[in-house]
């Protein structure tokens, strides 16, 4: 009973036309070329090496595509067990038609010039939205990114702050926010009135939300003018030799801006928290990052206080984070629990992750997934994955153990991966 009452469920579940509220999708080139924008995906590549191949062969310079996958693929045999490996069969088999559960020495050439192939085609986007059921996706946008060229109703823009938080030290980020703004930054006020600006453009273009990826060290409070002003003073003269404190002072007071401008324009506030960068420096790009135990939410306790009016929508990169996520969900009304990200986007942590949300949350305060892509054909494999793991919860412990009907069950999936999207970010229908 349990396995067909959870095919019916998927099967509902994935009739669904979604909207992916994270992604780092290039609205201007938004899907794939050849297999090696997929198998360069950061999962592949740093499975790969950890399983023994050299860096130098991934990344040598000059090489070409197809010899990239090539070389990818005669090193994907120790990787086949992983749900990384299923995706790229997944998407291979329901998006590029490929006839077979495994790609290896024997077959990729072939497969690689059909999909080059299919990829060509100008309809190639489209036709990946249509398959994967997505009518639009959150894009992932630099602070000074102008938002032109493309549709933000289909690409809809997020403000990504990293750099001005914990990059002022860099003067590249203080000329990009002049070129960005027209303000010349100087003191609170200047700033303010920048940031302002930023927030202004990115609203006037379709902006739903603002986001950030938070180290585990990262414990924001209010900062003072007083001590704003002579912090940045000292970081805008001495950059990156500019005193700790000072650093750490200016980017409260950032952080704290941003928060105030995210109650002020009705903007959820994302946060990301827990990596750690350049763990590991000898890996390739995109797979040096950790996350760290350590952190806890207590650390927001303060910001999560003075902004009641503000929604934020958290990620946290571990399971072994997930229980304390709940908790603040279940308490703070202005908190949500926000997909499975990075290292906990595997089923076994989101099956556990998925079921104890469901079980102490109030079910409007949920995002069920997002894909967390860089290329489009990722959608489809990765929401299937959480689609089968949310119906296999939904079936056991709610159908089965808690006596509800398919129909209700249904109801809270299909709440999960669309209805919350659209309230909490306030997009679709």
């Amino acid at each position: 009973m349990s396995i067909e009452l959870r095919n019916r469920i998927f099967q509902q579940l994935d009739q669904l036309v979604l909207i992916d509220p994270h992604t780092h999708i290039n609205a201007l080139d938004p899907s794939s070329h050849t297999l090696a924008d997929i198998l360069g995906y950061h999962y592949y590549t740093e499975l790969a090496h950890s399983a023994g191949m050299p860096k130098n062969q991934i990344e040598e310079e000059g090489i070409s595509p197809k010899e990239k996958v090539g070389r990818l693929i005669e090193n994907l045999g120790p990787i086949t067990n992983t749900i990384q490996y299923s995706w790229f069969i997944e998407m291979a088999q329901k998006l590029l038609d490929f006839d077979g559960d495994t790609i290896d020495t024997n077959n990729w050439e072939s497969f690689y010039d059909s999909a080059e192939e299919k990829m060509s085609a100008d309809s190639w986007t489209d036709t990946v939205f249509s398959k994967s059921r997505l009518e639009s996706v959150f894009l992932t946008n630099d602070f000074d990114d102008p938002l032109d060229g493309f549709d933000t109703s289909k690409y809809i823009p997020c403000l990504r702050t990293d750099d001005l938080v914990f990059h002022l030290t860099n003067g590249r980020t203080k000329v990009r926010l002049f070129e960005a703004t027209n303000v010349e930054i100087s003191d609170v006020s200047s700033v303010r009135l920048a940031i302002g600006k930023l927030f202004d453009h990115f609203v006037s273009r379709n902006a739903k939300a603002c986001a950030i990826s938070l180290p585990p060290s990262f414990a924001p409070v209010k900062v003072s003018d007083a001590r704003a002003n002579t912090a940045l003073a000292n970081v805008l003269s001495q950059g990156t030799d500019a005193d700790e404190d000072d650093q750490r002072a200016v980017s409260n007071f950032i952080f704290w801006t941003l928060a105030e401008n995210c109650r002020d324009q009705k903007l959820p506030f994302d946060l990301m928290i827990g990596v750690n960068r350049k763990v590991f420096p000898e890996g390739v790009y995109q797979g040096q990052d950790l996350y760290d135990s350590r952190v806890s939410l207590i650390q927001y306790q303060e910001l999560l206080n003075a902004f009641p009016d503000v929604t934020f929508p958290i990620s946290v990169l571990a399971s072994v984070t997930n229980q304390e996520l709940v908790s603040y969900s279940w308490i703070f009304p202005n908190v949500v629990a926000n997909g499975h990200w990075w290292y906990s986007n595997t089923p076994t942590f989101i099956q556990q992750d998925c079921a104890s949300r469901l079980e102490a949350i109030p079910r409007t305060k949920q995002i069920g997934y997002y894909s967390d892509m860089y290329k489009m054909e990722f959608a489809l494999p990765k929401f299937a994955m959480y689609k089968r793991i949310l119906a296999k919860v939904l079936a056991e412990n709610f159908v089965i153990d808690r006596e509800w009907s398919e129909e209700s069950a249904i109801e809270l999936g299909t709440q999960l991966l669309r209805g919350n999207v659209e309230t909490i970010f306030n997009v679709g229908s």
